[in-house]
């Protein structure tokens, strides 16, 4: 499974050869909503929170006789059904995350990579580093490929300057091999491989 490679002055810099246990994956939409659902459920917060009964400020006193008043009886004005009264049911603090397993994970990322490579727009560049910050050049990239929304990763470390110039232009993200994960790859239009992101990421999913 081979690919062409391109440096960033659009040239030609040969070809690569991606792994087909990688790259060459069926897609299986299931297992793809499954990690989205896990990943989007696990950055929540859960930091939501509504008060008790026993969390509301107000008297402890009966608000009026149990009997003779023609009213509905009530022990409290922090019932829930008074004004400023408390919550019944209402969300806590809690965990939002899923389990999955380690395994189905890596699989996950496997096939949203094969995903890319089937769609036609997993792209490879020989490097994404600069001497110096270039917002203009990469955008001159960008459209020459015709690329809009691309996701850009590296190998293990991201180079400053190219980072630097990207971070201007809108929807597009810059990521070291480490972050590379399901949720990004699928909501960017194009994904673009460094030679070295290549290399990392069939080293970490051989």
């Amino acid at each position: 499974m081979k690919m062409q490679v391109v440096t960033l002055d659009n040239k030609a810099a040969g070809e690569i050869t991606l792994d087909p246990a990688i790259f060459g994956l069926k897609v299986r939409k299931d297992l793809l909503h499954r990690m989205v659902e896990w990943q989007r459920s696990k950055a929540r917060a859960g930091t939501h929170k509504t008060k008790t009964v026993s969390e509301i400020s107000g008297t402890t006193k009966k608000p009026w006789a149990q009997k003779g008043s023609g009213r509905a009886r009530a022990g409290s004005l922090r019932s829930p059904q008074f004004r400023g009264g408390a919550t019944i049911f209402g969300p806590v603090v809690r965990s939002h995350e899923v389990g999955m397993n380690k395994k189905v994970r890596k699989l996950a990322l496997k096939i949203a990579l094969s995903s890319k490579k089937a769609d036609g727009t997993l792209f490879i560049i020989d490097s994404a580093k600069m001497d110096k910050p270039q917002t203009k050049k990469i955008v001159t990239f960008f459209t020459k490929n015709g690329w809009d929304r691309p996701l850009i990763i590296d190998g293990a470390t991201v180079d400053e300057a190219f980072a630097k110039a990207a971070r201007n232009i809108m929807y597009v993200d810059v990521l070291p091999q480490i972050g590379a994960n399901v949720y990004d790859i699928l909501r960017h239009k194009q994904l673009v491989l460094t030679k070295d992101a290549v290399a990392a990421l069939e080293e970490r999913l051989k």
